[in-house]
C-alpha cells in the first residue's frame, strides 16, 4: 500500500521503517517542531535511513518520502496517526481538506478520536480505525537508530463504521501487525492502557520522579502491592462504563497478557509484571509534567470521568487522580480533556449506533 505516517516521534518513525521492510511504500510527514527534530533532519540527509535494533534482530529501511507536507495524505490509501492524542483535533481539522473518499484513517491510540473525525470532516467517506496501543514498544536513541523494547503479539483495533471491517482487514493484515477486530471504537479507546498504568504509575510516582530526575523506572517500581490496589480500583471504574456500554468487562491485566502473550493459560498478572520488567524499557518518567501526565490524565481520565457521568457511573478514584494531577501541576487538567461536549455529543452516539443497541449519552 501507500501509506502516510503523520507524527514522526517514536512510534511513527518504527511504524515508517517497519512497514517500510515489509514492501509498503510509506511517507513519514513531521506535523511539528516540538520534538526529535535532529531525528528527522537525519532522515532528509540520509535517504530516510532508519536502523531498528531489537534484542533478536537489526534492520535497516530506507523510508520511501520524509516531509512535513501534509498534503501528501492525499496519495495515501492509509492514512496512519501516531502523534500524542493531546494534539489529536488540531491535526484531523488540518488533514480535513486533504482527505479523500475511500481512505483509510487510522489513529493510533485513538482515545474516541473517530468523534472528532465526525466533527470536522463530515463531507468525506472514510473508514476510521482506533487501536488500543502502539504495536512497537520503541524509542529514538540517537539519530537514524531506534530501540525497539518489544513488540505486541496482537492488536486489538475498532473500525468505524462497523460495516467497513472486511476493507479494513484487508489493508490492515498486510501490514503483519497481527490486528484483531473489536466491536467498537468506544472498546478500542477504553483499552488504552495507558488510560490505567500511566495515569496511576506516574501520578503514584511524583516524588520519585523529582528526587531522581528520571533516575528511575516507573514499571519496575511503582507498581508495590498497595499502588496496585489502587490501580485495580480505577481499572474497575473504567470496567462498569464499560458494562453501561454493552461492552464486555475485560480488566486491564487480561488485555495487556492478550495482547503480549500468546499462552492464553498464563496468569495475566504475572504476564504484566514480566512485560513491567523487561530489561529493555526505557528509564522514566524524567519529568511530572510528561506525557504520561499531561496527556493520559486529560484526554484518558477526564474522557472516563465523562462518560461516566453521562452514563450515571461513578468514578471516584479517576476523580482523585485527576485532582491529584491538576494540583501537582498547577492547572486544571480536566479543562484540557476530552469531553463528550469536546467530541460531540451526537457524535459519540452515532458511533454506539453504529456498534451497539439500546445505549445513548
Amino acid at each position: 500500500m501507500k501509506i502516510a505516517i503523520l507524527g514522526a516521534g517514536n512510534m511513527g518513525c518504527a511504524v515508517a521503517a517497519d512497514l517500510t521492510r515489509k514492501g509498503h511504500i510509506v511517507t513519514l510527514i513531521k506535523t511539528s517542531k516540538s520534538m526529535h527534530n535532529e531525528n528527522f533532519e537525519y532522515l532528509k540527509k540520509n535517504d530516510g535511513r532508519m536502523e531498528v535494533w531489537h534484542s533478536k534482530e537489526t534492520f535497516v529501511s530506507n523510508i520511501s518520502c520524509v516531509t512535513e507536507d501534509i498534503s501528501l495524505i492525499s496519495d495515501a490509501e492509509l492514512v496512519y496517526v501516531s502523534i500524542m492524542t493531546n494534539h489529536h483535533e488540531s491535526l484531523i481539522k488540518k488533514i480535513a481538506p486533504h482527505l479523500k473518499n475511500g481512505q483509510i484513517l487510522m489513529i493510533v491510540p485513538g482515545y474516541l478520536s473517530t468523534a472528532y473525525v465526525l466533527k470536522h470532516c463530515p463531507n468525506v467517506n472514510i473508514t476510521v480505525v482506533e487501536g488500543e496501543s502502539s504495536p512497537i514498544d520503541c524509542r529514538i536513541s540517537e539519530p537514524g537508530h531506534i530501540r525497539a523494547g518489544f513488540r505486541n503479539v496482537r492488536n486489538p483495533v475498532g473500525v468505524y463504521p462497523k460495516a467497513d471491517i472486511p476493507k479494513a482487514k484487508t489493508a490492515l493484515d498486510s501490514m503483519q501487525h497481527n490486528y484483531e477486530y473489536l466491536s467498537s471504537v468506544v472498546e478500542a479507546a477504553l483499552h488504552n492502557p495507558n488510560l490505567i498504568v500511566h495515569t496511576v504509575g506516574a501520578i503514584m510516582s511524583i516524588p520519585r520522579i523529582e528526587k531522581t530526575n528520571g533516575d528511575y523506572c516507573m514499571y519496575w517500581e511503582a507498581f508495590t502491592p498497595s499502588v496496585w490496589n489502587i490501580l485495580e480500583r480505577l481499572d474497575d471504574e473504567k470496567m462498569q462504563v464499560l458494562d453501561k456500554l454493552g461492552l464486555p468487562k475485560i480488566p486491564y491485566v487480561e488485555a495487556c497478557k492478550h495482547r503480549n502473550s500468546l499462552d492464553d493459560e498464563r496468569d495475566a498478572k504475572e504476564v504484566f509484571f514480566e512485560y513491567a520488567s523487561s530489561p529493555y524499557r526505557a528509564k522514566g518518567p524524567i519529568v511530572v509534567d510528561s506525557r504520561y501526565i499531561s496527556e493520559d490524565v486529560p484526554q484518558g481520565l477526564a474522557m472516563l470521568e465523562a462518560l461516566g457521568k453521562q452514563l450515571d457511573t461513578p468514578t471516584p478514584i479517576c476523580t482523585a487522580l485527576i485532582e491529584m494531577a491538576s494540583a501537582a501541576l498547577g492547572r486544571d487538567l480536566r479543562a484540557e480533556g476530552r469531553t463528550p461536549e469536546g467530541l460531540g455529543i451526537k457524535n459519540i452516539n452515532k458511533i454506539i449506533d453504529d456498534s451497539l443497541v439500546g445505549v445513548k449519552l
